[in-house]
């Protein structure tokens, strides 16, 4: 499932055709993907100019003169398609702004588009509890364990909880985890302050420098304009079970709710 990162390099794909351009033509091609198109998606979007574009968490933002913001969410396997050769039958929505076309593609239809009223935006179900965003000003350590205080959970549970902190998923919080020395199965509230502040500035890190990759690929993720991510390769721990760990220990892999959890007994502790 694409992760904050892939977002991020999506919107910056975005941004290079969109910013600026007015929307000529939307065609939702299909009634729903997880959830139905908004009824008057081609409406309030046919005609409008493109003011912003931006990021919530996993959440693609498009705002408009008109006061909307056209919200997306890329679920297990979608990406938008800038300028497409052809469109083909997963291209669920398509916008045309005169000079580009944008072809939403999603083949397990498991993402889904909203529209809203962009000064409603913090309201929106989906951000209402929402912590802090991990690359912004307010995810520092101090709001990081005030969060964390009293909670016998396992860090990476809660780093995973989306009203501790916005936006992270399963393979930044490994990396982040092994890169602060932090076992995943730590009690969260016993922290200390010290390796929260590394553990801030490790989440920091590993989502810049895949950011700055261009995302992950994991199966069918690739950025707007085709190319894939490259921060796979530089993985310290996550896919990388049996296979030597920065630190020179092994990497091991547990299943936590399903998920794969991927650390390093030696340095994470």
């Amino acid at each position: 499932m694409p992760e904050l990162p892939e977002v991020e390099t999506t919107v910056a794909g975005l941004r290079s055709v969109l910013d600026g351009a007015r929307l000529v033509a939307v065609e939702p091609r299909r009634a729903d993907l997880r959830f139905p198109f908004p009824v008057d998606l081609r409406q309030r979007l046919t005609g409008a100019q493109v003011v912003a574009l931006g990021r919530r968490a996993k959440y693609g933002l498009i705002d408009t003169d008109r006061g909307d913001t056209m919200i997306f969410h890329l679920g297990m396997s979608g990406r938008w398609r800038i300028d497409p050769a052809e469109i083909g039958k997963h291209d669920h929505l398509l916008l045309h702004t005169g000079q580009h076309d944008l072809a939403l593609n999603d083949p397990r239809r498991f993402g889904f588009v909203d529209l809203v009223s962009s000064s409603a935006l913090s309201a929106y179900p989906a951000f209402a509890a929402m912590g802090p965003e991990p690359l912004g000003p307010d995810f520092t350590a101090a709001r990081l364990a005030a969060s964390l205080s009293g909670r016998a959970a396992p860090i990476k549970a809660m780093l995973l909880d989306q009203r501790i902190v916005a936006g992270l998923g399963n393979i930044y919080v490994c990396e982040a985890l092994n890169m602060a020395g932090i076992a995943p199965t730590c009690a969260a509230g016993g922290i200390s302050k010290a390796k929260l502040a590394h553990l801030v500035d490790a989440v920091r890190d590993v989502l810049t420098a895949a950011i700055a990759a261009g995302g992950s690929t994991l199966r069918d993720y690739a950025r707007p304009n085709g190319e894939l991510g490259y921060f796979a390769k530089d993985w310290r721990v996550y896919g990388r079970e049996g296979e030597t760990c920065p630190c020179g220990g092994t990497v091991s892999r547990r299943v936590d709710s399903g998920r794969s959890t991927f650390y390093c007994p030696s340095c994470q502790t």
